[in-house]
């Protein structure tokens, strides 16, 4: 479990690192695909986690 834990600490700091790059601008093209992924990765968890908070309060936004 800590070994898989490790990978994905290392993947996320990974992304974050080419998302910092890319928005320097002078990343080459596989390192903005990277932080492509990275940020709608983080889209998506941002987006499941208020699912889940408006599940959890009922609903009634």
């Amino acid at each position: 479990m800590l070994v898989i834990l490790s990978v994905v600490l290392l993947l996320l700091i990974g992304g974050c690192v080419c998302v910092f790059w890319a928005a320097r601008g002078d990343a080459p093209r596989w390192a903005r695909g990277v932080a492509k992924a990275t940020l709608l990765g983080g889209e998506l968890a941002r987006g499941a986690s208020r699912n889940a908070r408006s599940r959890q309060s009922g609903g009634d936004d």
